[in-house]
């Protein structure tokens, strides 16, 4: 069945790969302890995904790779959260100073890494990310975090669509269930994205090494 599907998307044109380019950034995506904390609503037990993006995030600051984080943080009551925040109800703990939303331990902002703070799904909406990623140079983007389905997928299409090539690391993105997570991915490699190894990530940054 999957490899029909595959060969249903190749026949329809979907699929053609990208190539990165010469100038990447990393963008960790809203992992926060909200996604880690049983306690919480949002717990997506994605503990094994953290190992990984710290792998990442490691990698990316050997290398001298622009690193960029957001996190998710509404007024108290959402009026910033619009319609998303009366459509997801476990929003209402990511109010400013929640601590659910402080960064996942490992993969805390070190100083001179911008923390880009959204209240929608996509890490471009509403937000300067898209003119800091171009005013640094950035070609392309290794996209990590949470969740797949959600805020991965959203700032993945919106990538593309303000014109930097989007390399989501399999590895270091992760959801509440495993079902999302792998239709996500697969539509984000046919459609939006290249869907990549941590390996081959971190074969990428190294290779693209910033020698200042």
């Amino acid at each position: 069945m999957a490899d029909r599907l595959e060969e249903d998307y190749r026949q329809a044109g979907f699929g053609q790969g990208l190539q990165p380019g010469q100038r990447p950034a990393l963008l960790i995506v809203d992992f926060v302890h909200a996604y880690l904390d049983p306690e919480c609503p949002l717990y997506a037990g994605v503990e094994e995904t953290l190992g990984h993006c710290r792998e990442l995030l490691a990698g990316a600051r050997a290398a001298g790779t622009p690193v960029l984080h957001t996190n998710v943080a509404f007024t108290p009551g959402g009026i910033d959260g619009g319609v998303f925040y009366r459509k997801v109800a476990a929003l209402r703990y990511l109010h400013r100073g929640s601590p659910w939303g402080e960064f996942a331990e490992g993969l805390e902002p070190r100083e001179g890494e911008p923390v880009v703070t959204k209240q929608y799904a996509s890490a471009f909406f509403g937000t300067s990310l898209a003119s800091t990623l171009t005013a640094l140079g950035i070609d392309t983007v290794f996209i990590a975090g949470l969740t797949t389905s959600g805020c991965i997928r959203a700032s993945a299409v919106d990538a593309t669509q303000h014109g930097f090539a989007p390399f989501v690391v399999r590895e270091a993105v992760g959801d509440r269930d495993p079902g999302p997570h792998e239709a996500n991915l697969f539509d984000l490699q046919a459609k939006y994205a290249e869907v990549v190894s941590l390996e081959a990530a971190l074969a990428h940054l190294a290779a693209a090494r910033d020698p200042g």
